[in-house]
């Protein structure tokens, strides 16, 4: 994909591997030695993290370019979060070609920090189930301008708020990054530390707890009134949802948020795990006693379930 690109539009990227091979030998193994095209893996992205000083931004795909990996020289590997929340924060001030009333579409494990974006941009915030197929008609018909996932797949529309594609690609939001840079001075991560400085900083992370067949079966039939969550974090919950605000459809889990963070808990479909996102707007020892207190509602909820 890409060589074309830069010969076409005259692009001044330099292409740093260019090697097809099935083997993926060219690979850094992932933090549990397996080879995974995770471009928002560490372990995965080292070769081109040991390239951030030479260039001002550099970016990476996955195999089939839906995904996007962006180091900056100021950062590092960006969180797939805070470049969705640079990249909507960006391309709502700099696309005027776009409808006054599209959306900013995120999933529901997606950072809240893109919530305090959308509200200082003063655009709907469409917040979706896990699935990039719930931002398909919005994308379609311009009332939603980006749509983006914390597992670093996103899109937008074209220039002129037409439709570019309904499913993620990972070309355009390295392009978006390199954009970013050369239009502003200031690399995707610079961009996301203003962002913080005027909205917060926020600690973010994704863990599994373990859950047998049967209790994952659980979040089925969990609902905020038999969960009864009161205090999350040490603060008063103000919201438990089992269906996503943004289209009223049920995500397959619950979510529970309070004034300084919160935390979504759904089953995985492939292992005997269930997956945590949490969230906080205090600090890390605080993002570390949401996801405690997580596990302790749920786990309540298994011990419920099981009579």
């Amino acid at each position: 994909y890409w060589k074309p690109l830069i010969d076409r539009y005259g692009i001044a990227a330099t292409m740093v591997s260019d090697l097809v091979d099935p083997t993926f030998r060219f690979m850094t193994a992932d933090w549990d030695g397996k080879i995974r095209m995770d471009c928002s893996s560490p372990y995965a992205m080292t070769r081109l993290l040991g390239l951030r000083d030479k260039f001002d931004v550099a970016f990476a795909n996955d195999t089939d370019a839906d995904r996007h990996g962006i180091v900056t020289r100021t950062a590092g590997l960006m969180n797939p979060n805070h470049f969705l929340a640079a990249s909507i924060a960006y391309l709502f001030q700099h696309r005027k070609g776009w409808r006054a009333d599209s959306a900013i579409g995120k999933t529901l494990v997606s950072s809240s920090v893109i919530d305090r974006v959308a509200a200082k941009l003063g655009r709907r915030l469409l917040e979706v189930p896990v699935g990039f197929k719930w931002f398909v008609e919005g994308l379609s018909d311009g009332s939603v301008g980006f749509g983006g996932e914390e597992s670093a797949g996103a899109s937008f529309l074209r220039r002129d708020g037409t439709v570019w594609t309904t499913d993620k690609d990972g070309l355009i939001l390295g392009l978006l990054a390199a954009e970013i840079t050369a239009v502003t001075g200031r690399d995707p991560s610079e961009l996301y530390t203003g962002l913080t400085q005027e909205l917060g900083t926020s600690w973010y992370a994704r863990a599994d707890a373990p859950a047998s067949s049967a209790q994952k079966q659980v979040f089925k039939t969990l609902t905020p009134e038999s969960l009864g969550a009161s205090q999350l974090g040490g603060d008063p919950v103000t919201q438990t949802l089992t269906k996503a605000p943004g289209n009223g459809q049920p995500f397959g889990g619950i979510k529970v948020a309070t004034a300084n963070g919160w935390f979504a808990a759904r089953p995985s479909g492939t292992e005997e795990v269930y997956k945590i996102y949490a969230e906080s707007f205090r600090s890390e020892d605080h993002l570390r006693q949401v996801q405690d207190d997580a596990k302790a509602l749920i786990g309540r909820a298994f011990e419920a379930a099981a009579g």
